[in-house]
This record gives C-alpha cells, sequence and structure tokens, in this order.
C-alpha cells in the first residue's frame, strides 16, 4: 500500500498509470480523487467550449477564465483526497473523528466546484455555440455525476465519524444545484414549473 508521504504526484501522471493506479490494491487513488479528475475534466471540456462560444457569448472569455480556475481548482483534490484518506487511515480511536472531519472538506471542495462547472454547462448549453451541445451537456453531466459522488463521499465520512456541523445540508445544496444545472443543460427547468 501506498503511504501518504510516497504517493506519486498524480497529475504528474500519464493517463494510463493513474487509471492502472486505480484500478490497483492499493486503497489510494479511489473514489475521491477519480471525482476530482472527472470535475476537472468536465470544467476543461466547459473551458473549451466558452472558447469556441466567442461568437455567441459576449462574456466568453470570462467564463473560459473562470472554468479553467475551477479545473485548476478540482484537479489537485484527486491528490488531497489521498493524504486525506491516508491521515483517516492512520488515525487512532481519538485522532479518527478529526481526520474525518477534515477528510470531508475535500470532496465539499470537490462538489462546490462540480456545481459551479454544471452552471457554466448549462449557460453554454442555453446561450454558447450550438455546435457544441453535446459536449457541454456531457461536461454538464459529468460534473453533476462528480458532486453525487463527492457529496455521498462526504456523507460517509460525517457519518462515520458522527459529525453534524451544516456540512451535510451544504452538500445537499450544492448536490440540488448541479442537478438543476443539469436539467437546464438538457433543456428542462432550471427553477420552478412554470404555472398557466
Amino acid at each position: 500500500m501506498n503511504g501518504v508521504g510516497d504517493a506519486p504526484d498524480y497529475l504528474q501522471l500519464t493517463l494510463s498509470r493513474f487509471l492502472d493506479l486505480v484500478a490497483s490494491e492499493d486503497p489510494s487513488p479511489a473514489g475521491g480523487s477519480v471525482v476530482a479528475v472527472a470535475v476537472a475534466l468536465a470544467a476543461g471540456l466547459s473551458a473549451m467550449a466558452c472558447r469556441l462560444s466567442a461568437k455567441h457569448l459576449a462574456d466568453a472569455p470570462k467564463l473560459a477564465e473562470r472554468a479553467d480556475s475551477l479545473r485548476s481548482e478540482a484537479a489537485p483534490l484527486a491528490q488531497a483526497d489521498a493524504v486525506a484518506y491516508g491521515r483517516v487511515l492512520a488515525a487512532q480511536d481519538r485522532g479518527l473523528r478529526d481526520a474525518l472531519s477534515r477528510a470531508t472538506d475535500v470532496p465539499l471542495a470537490v462538489a462546490e466546484a462540480g456545481a459551479e462547472v454544471a452552471e457554466i454547462s448549462a449557460r453554454l448549453a442555453r446561450d454558447g455555440n450550438p455546435n457544441l451541445r453535446e459536449d457541454v451537456i456531457a461536461a454538464a453531466l459529468l460534473a453533476e455525476a462528480g458532486v453525487r459522488a463527492a457529496t455521498r463521499l462526504a456523507k460517509v465520512n460525517l457519518s462515520i465519524g458522527g459529525i453534524e456541523n451544516g456540512r451535510l445540508a451544504y452538500a445537499e445544496a450544492l448536490l440540488e444545484a448541479a442537478a438543476s444545472a443539469r436539467r437546464a443543460a438538457e433543456g428542462g427547468s432550471q427553477g420552478e414549473p412554470e404555472r398557466s
């Protein structure tokens, strides 16, 4: 098993090597790392669509910059999740609650980034380059899946640690925001149903 100190830098690995590590018998990288990468990929796909929507959206460069920033935020969370998980594994009973509480911060950060990526994707689906509609829907779906998975991981950490300090409600709000944005990207209603 890889210890926290000897884990490779996931962002410096080839995709093939990262996939091999995920499939190995080592406990990390695991779900949290994979989810962070998925959200980073969704952000990258959104950034590309923003750049190719400059003729359709006046603020496309600003949206591309934000999507790039979200990609830069989410990608290193793959490593951060592995480190946090290593600390949970190393914690003794007394330190376990603290380690689980700190480990919850990583999936919540992934969920935050994913919810915003989904919102950018929904905007692009509505107003961006129509030739990229399916790409931005793919980004919205991937971002929502990332938020859903990250929220689940956060819930597990909070549940095992017997912790409830408002972060569970926050995770649920992020999940609903991502789901709403995904529905909007696919052409569904973003908010309340219209009344006739």
